[in-house]
């Protein structure tokens, strides 16, 4: 049996509110090389941005799980 890839980006994500080295916290998702989208994490207003590589489109996400869903549908 594979591992989840939705248990590893949330594993990332909690990587990102855990951090405590600066203010906003970056990762890129990829899918065999290509970026996808780039989410970051405010610690001040606790809240994510995903910005989805293609459009440029941002959307933001005071929840980690539903962040978690958008990132796996775009890496799909």
């Amino acid at each position: 049996m594979q591992n989840s890839q939705l248990v590893a980006i949330i594993k990332r994500l909690e990587a990102m509110i855990e951090a405590q080295d600066s203010e906003v916290q970056v990762r890129r998702f990829e899918k065999e090389g290509v970026e996808k989208c780039m989410v970051t994490y405010d610690n001040v207003t606790a809240t994510f941005e995903l910005t989805e590589a293609q459009t440029n489109q941002a959307y933001q996400f005071d929840n980690i799980d539903i962040v978690a869903m958008e990132i796996y549908d775009l890496i799909q």
